[in-house]
């Protein structure tokens, strides 16, 4: 990820999602040679009760742990739709650290990377993944979690291990027995849970919080009392291994062998093993579950000897469009329509894919339909139709990025066809934060398919190999970020962000000026609303627009959309007419450049006032810092002042009188703990109340230390000026 000081990007390295580890031998193997750290006593991770998770891991375990490393990232399932993304630590002192969030409730898996190859186990964190030693987890928690977590001890069932042969070789499976139950009396229906041949089955535990999940449902009484079978799932033919597997329950466990009390379900090649069972096998399952299920067609078209009369329930699940079995299920619903087979669609997950968050949801909607009768046969709530295949263009056909209902597909050039790891950086995380989702290759491209992104403005760059490059598809610049390229996701949330209609919005100019400060010409761009009058009576109100360390005065107009801000409020009729000017504060004396060289230059030019009642200051972050100084060393010079993302500071010295009655409004905006100005930014407003300094605090703004935050500060601030 690349990490922001006073609006500067800083690159750091990435990692690619690891393969699966299928083969116990292979799990241990990766556990006894991986570095280890020296165990810590300090956690490496917190979890707020809001959300917020926040990293501090100790430089030394990383030292020790990994020898010497340049970068440091969390890689988990923090991304869009639960995706597996990179999320960049920063260095600071003793230990690399960040915060992202809010996270939604559920649950959360990660490991610690440093320079792409060198992985770590956070050794703080007790939690295991069997299949992926590596691996650590939390769970976020919240309402729409609420399942997921423990029962009250002693209100569960019990999970075992159970071990069978298939002819000559032993196999183990997991098996859940509910509460209450015992090995004598009435027998219980069964469920048989399958994995998927690329998982493992205690992911359904580790990963899948079945256990909890079939314990609160339980617990709540919204499930039958059965047995659930968990286990690898083998692959498509291996019909014997189903076979021996059943039998064993038979003989271990008190369950009905009818078929009316068997059910199947399974993720990914589990579903699709789940589903061929049902539809094609001796009819031995009366209820069939898919999740991200990835058949496709059934035998020759038709359903062949099932579902035997008396199928109570076939139910299909799918992640969107990032999900594998999504086209897959647009073929599969066809193929069941042409053969006349009743079927349930429980709607297009919008916000999963495939991976273990969707695969929770599915589960907790399967197992109440088991073995009773329910009154609701519809999709989920907030799901929604397929709309037929996905298909991005060929490789090669379009500029990128190519958007389509949210989801954005990143592609490359072919000039990295022998690259090792690609992945594209972006604000895609909550509030505008920044991750990394790995690529994958596409012929002598890489590509990847991002979302759900909600409407708004988003800036990335490529990292190849951890060397940042621009993408060349795209035609966008930051000037000062030759790197980046931006684009918009359309929507009425993004609405402020979007252009006018042709000939209704202001105008951008350039404004060149002599400054005694640099001993040369410099420049600053002028917005004018729509309408502007240069030989108007009234002159117009001026407001001063700066920008953040790094930066220049560019970048409030390619970066912050202050054109289309201004131009939208202009047009919805919430702003008054004034002019606007971004100028290049990069000098040493800032208050002498604004009031020798550039408000005198905007005067000669444009026809504005000198009035300081008239007149506005405000600026992100650095700018923030500058005008806050303005506003100390000429307190009423400038009667409406604001700050993103900047504190107060010092209070020494301090005219509060003079800056109470000459300024009309003083407002103050910031982004969440996410935003590292934060901590001092809230003591600014602390010594701001201590000397009885008048201002507003507009609240926390949800985001970092970013472009998202400060394009909402400047759409709340924009209207707010020259109305008292």
């Amino acid at each position: 990820m690349t990490l922001l000081y006073h609006g500067r990007m800083r690159p750091m390295g990435a990692r690619r999602l690891p393969a699966a580890i299928i083969a116990g031998v292979m799990a241990l193997a990766a556990v006894l040679l991986a570095p280890r750290p020296v165990a810590a006593a300090t956690p490496w991770l917190t979890v707020s009760d809001d959300g917020y998770v926040s990293f501090s891991v100790p430089a030394a375990d990383v030292q020790a742990g990994m020898g010497q490393v340049s970068q440091v990232v969390i890689e988990g399932n923090f991304g869009p739709s639960s995706t597996w993304v990179e999320y960049g630590l920063t260095r600071g002192g003793a230990a690399w650290t960040g915060t992202l969030g809010p996270l939604k409730p559920g649950l959360y898996y990660y490991q610690v990377t440093g320079d792409d190859t060198k992985v770590l186990k956070d050794p703080t964190n007790g939690t295991t993944v069997a299949s992926k030693p590596l691996w650590s987890t939390f769970l976020v928690r919240g309402d729409s979690a609420r399942l997921l977590a423990d029962v009250p001890e002693g209100q569960g069932g019990k999970v075992e291990t159970l071990t069978y042969r298939v002819k000559k070789e032993e196999r183990s499976a997991l098996v859940w027995t509910p509460p209450g139950y015992a090995a004598k009396g009435k027998p219980y229906p069964v469920l048989y849970l399958q994995s998927g041949t690329d998982r493992s089955a205690t992911d359904w535990l580790d990963l899948g919080r079945a256990r909890q999940i079939l314990d609160n449902l339980s617990v709540q009484g919204s499930m039958e009392p059965m047995v659930v079978v968990i286990s690898d799932g083998r692959g498509p033919d291996d019909d014997k291994e189903l076979k021996a597997l059943r039998k064993a329950v038979a003989d271990a466990y008190r369950v009905h062998h009818d078929r009316e009390h068997q059910a199947i379900a399974g993720v990914s090649e589990g579903g699709s093993q789940a589903l061929r069972a049902a539809l094609t096998g001796p009819g031995q399952f009366a209820y069939a579950g898919s999740f991200s299920g990835l058949l496709t067609e059934i035998a020759n078209g038709k359903p062949g000897p099932g579902p035997r009369p008396g199928a109570k329930l076939l139910r299909l699940y799918t992640g969107n469009v990032t999900d594998p079995a999504y086209n897959a299920t647009v073929r599969l619903t066809k193929a069941l329509d042409r053969a006349r087979v009743t079927y349930e669609f429980d709607g297009v997950n919008p916000d999963g894919g495939a991976n273990w968050t969707a695969w929770q949801e599915n589960l907790i909607d399967f197992v109440p339909r088991l073995f009773r009768t329910v009154p609701d046969h519809g999709p989920s709530a907030g799901h929604g139709p397929l709309k037929g295949e996905f298909t991005p263009p060929a490789p090669g056909t379009t500029p990128t990025p190519f958007l389509q209902d949210g989801f954005v597909t990143f592609e490359t050039t072919t000039d990295f066809t022998d690259a090792k790891h690609v992945t594209v950086w972006a604000n895609i995380a909550p509030g505008g934060s920044w991750l990394r989702v790995p690529l994958s290759r596409a012929g002598d491209r890489w590509r990847a398919t991002v979302g759900p992104l909600e409407p708004w403005f988003y800036y990335y760059r490529l990292i190849v190999d951890r060397v940042a490059v621009k993408d060349a598809s795209n035609p966008t610049k930051v000037t000062t970020e030759p790197t980046w390229s931006t684009f918009l996701v359309p929507g009425e949330r993004a609405r402020m962000l979007m252009d006018v209609p042709a000939g209704q919005g202001g105008k951008v100019e350039s404004l060149t000026y002599r400054s005694n400060v640099t001993n040369q010409d410099r420049t600053a761009l002028v917005w004018t609303p729509p309408g502007y009058d240069p030989d108007r009576a009234e002159p117009y109100p001026v407001f001063y627009l700066q920008h953040g360390g790094g930066q220049n005065h560019t970048d409030w107009v390619e970066m912050g959309r202050a054109k289309q801000i201004l131009d939208n409020h202009s047009v919805d009729g919430n702003l008054v007419p004034m002019v606007v000017v971004m100028s290049n504060g990069n000098v040493p004396d800032f208050n002498k450049e604004l009031l020798e060289n550039i408000d005198p230059a905007v005067r000669a030019r444009y026809n504005v006032s000198g009035d300081p009642s008239r007149q506005a200051l405000a600026g992100l972050s650095m700018g923030g810092g500058q005008t806050m100084g303005m506003l100390k060393a000429h307190p009423g010079r400038f009667a409406y002042i604001a700050a993103f993302s900047a504190g107060f500071g010092s209070g020494n010295g301090v005219d509060v009188a003079a800056i109470n009655s000459g300024t009309k409004l003083l407002r103050m905006y910031v982004g969440d703990v996410t935003d590292f100005v934060y901590p001092s930014f809230m003591a600014g407003l602390t010594t701001m109340d201590n000397l009885g300094v008048h201002y507003e605090f507009d609240g926390v703004t949800p985001g970092p230390h970013g472009w998202d935050v400060w394009q909402k500060n400047l759409i709340d601030l924009a209207p707010r000026l020259f109305k008292r």
